[in-house]
């Protein structure tokens, strides 16, 4: 049997990264060796959905798979971004990896400069939920046991009070029909913290929600809420 090349998948701890990861183990014909993420180095949080990182390493760790840490600082200027980036590609170069997993939907802007960048590095991009109908996606995920919260709204796109809420069926029935199901024009992001893709449930509650640079943001709380620390 021919060996399967090496992959790591881009995390940013919502559920179309997730997503992404079920459908390669299901039906992909690359091992998945790596998780990678960005993070905001002054507040260590995910760079967007500004998830705190001890979350993150909770997802690895129940994904059960190695997770790379990308620096950046907030605001992070493209170039810096990219260079480090870039650093974080050559790494995986290193390391055997051939491909490169995303879990983005339709946007051809952000899909063209992913493909242009890792050209660059000698890598190939794969995308598995690519053109996938977003109303029958985010119905599939919840049909198959993933859960999630809403971590960060833009409130220009969708009301504030959507910050911190369950992503389930009740709320795809109360999404206002401008806004995608998977939110993949920005209108919000996700914290994944149950799913076929984890080998148990991390058990979380929703936090604080404070609004900051333009977003509305729901704090993740590691543990129940019953249990957890004052």
């Amino acid at each position: 049997m021919a060996k399967k090349a090496k992959a790591w998948l881009s995390w940013s701890s919502g559920k179309d990264s997730a997503w992404a990861l079920h459908e390669m183990r299901m039906h992909g014909d690359v091992e998945i060796t790596a998780l990678f993420t960005t993070l905001n180095s002054a507040f260590h949080r995910v760079a967007m959905h500004a998830v705190r990182e001890s979350l993150l390493e909770a997802q690895a760790a129940a994904a059960r798979l190695p997770l790379i840490k990308i620096p950046i600082p907030s605001p992070c200027p493209n170039e810096v971004y990219e260079r480090a980036m870039s650093e974080a590609m050559a790494q995986a170069k290193e390391r055997g990896v051939t491909h490169i997993i995303f879990g983005d939907l339709f946007l051809e802007d952000i899909r063209k400069y992913r493909e242009e960048n890792l050209a660059k590095c000698g890598l190939t991009p794969l995308f598995p939920l690519w053109l996938k109908d977003t109303r029958e996606l985010a119905i599939e995920m919840i049909a198959a046991g993933l859960r999630a919260n809403l971590t960060c709204v833009d409130p220009k796109k969708l009301a504030r009070s959507f910050a911190g809420c369950s992503f389930d069926a009740e709320l795809l029935a109360a999404l206002p029909a401008s806004v995608d199901p998977c939110g993949e024009n920005g209108e919000f992001h996700t914290f994944v913290h149950a799913g076929p893709m984890f080998s148990a449930p991390i058990a979380v509650h929703p936090g604080e929600i404070v609004e900051r640079d333009g977003f509305v943001f729901a704090d993740i709380v590691l543990g129940s809420a019953a249990t957890a620390s004052p």
